[in-house]
């Protein structure tokens, strides 16, 4: 007898096959069977009339903060997500030293519109190191398996104080400290490393992202450190990204695909269609497939559906 059966359900099960009626058999927490009259259980859901799927994996998510307090992880859990992916854009809250919290704070509010008076209130910030903030995640357990990546904003003004935060170019003492965080935060645990190359991408006193005018070696060394900390992904929102530069898409494929070759890690960037050039993404797509027939493996992002947005005095929120 199985523990669980889910009958009468349309599975669609990821792999490109037809969906079907079929009915699922659970034991220990595993699917032990699929198809029809597979016998009896403890317990029966009756899916008739719904769609029954794997997991969703959400790669680009910011539930750095709300995932230090909120075990349901919502409105995600709800919508058929079983894992997420937070520490995009190059904004996070690790590393962080003491007294730059709010400034952290300040920094995700201005790029995603999370309320800051909900971030202040959650977040505990009992860590200071990316390490650190593994190991206070560690003690959670969340409705959703979740992965987090190693933000090149905190890094920057972590390492750089004021320079970094206000963008001002590194030093090879500073690209060197930064290397040595994300070398450490990668065999930690980290998934990755992000950042962001935007201007849409800005605090709330209206300064970019940190890292979002680094030279390529900066980025490089985060990718090499990237690799010998035990590899992952580099994920960045890439210049011109949201529309406001038609020409820095493209420059930005070919370094991507320079960095990948080189250090043998995928990258992962955002690819929205913008109305100054609703074809741009096709010319990015063919660029990345032909990337990897040379060596390099980049993985564009595509919005899963138009994107638009409530723009007030102060914030944009899209949706």
């Amino acid at each position: 007898m199985f523990d669980l059966l889910i009958t009468n359900g349309t599975v669609v099960d990821g792999t490109g096959a037809d969906r079907r009626v079929a009915d699922i058999a659970i034991t220990d927490g595993r699917i032990v069977a699929v198809g029809t009259d597979l016998g009896d259980a403890h317990e029966v859901i009756d899916a008739e009339g719904l769609l029954v799927t794997p997991g969703f994996v959400d790669v680009h998510s910011h539930y750095d903060g709300q995932a230090t307090w909120d075990e349901l992880l919502e409105p995600s859990s709800l919508h058929g997500v079983t894992t997420l992916v937070m520490g995009n854009c190059g904004v996070g809250f690790a590393p962080v030293k003491p007294g730059t919290e709010e400034w952290l704070i300040q920094l995700m509010e201005g790029v995603e519109d999370i309320p800051g008076t909900a971030l202040s209130e959650g977040i505990d910030f009992a860590w200071e190191s990316f390490p650190e903030y593994l190991d206070a995640l560690d003690k959670l357990r969340w409705s959703v398996d979740v992965g987090a990546q190693v933000a090149h904003g905190a890094v920057r003004a972590y390492v750089m104080g004021e320079r970094g935060a206000k963008n001002e170019p590194a030093d090879p003492d500073d690209i060197e400290q930064m290397a040595t965080i994300v070398r450490q935060a990668i065999a930690a645990g980290a998934l990755g490393v992000s950042t962001s190359r935007t201007i849409a991408h800005t605090a709330m006193d209206g300064e970019p992202v940190p890292g979002t005018f680094a030279a390529e070696d900066e980025l490089f060394a985060m990718g090499r450190a990237l690799r010998d900390g035990g590899g992952g992904v580099f994920e960045l929102a890439p210049a011109g990204a949201a529309g406001l530069d038609l020409v820095a898409p493209m420059k930005e494929v070919e370094w991507m695909s320079r960095l990948s070759a080189e250090t043998g890690q995928p990258v992962t960037f955002a690819m929205l269609q913008v109305p100054g050039a609703p074809d741009l993404w096709k010319e990015q797509m063919q660029a990345s497939l032909e990337a990897r027939e040379n060596g390099a493996q980049l993985y564009p992002q595509g919005a899963g559906r138009p994107l638009g947005g409530l723009v007030g005095w102060q914030t944009c929120h899209p949706f």
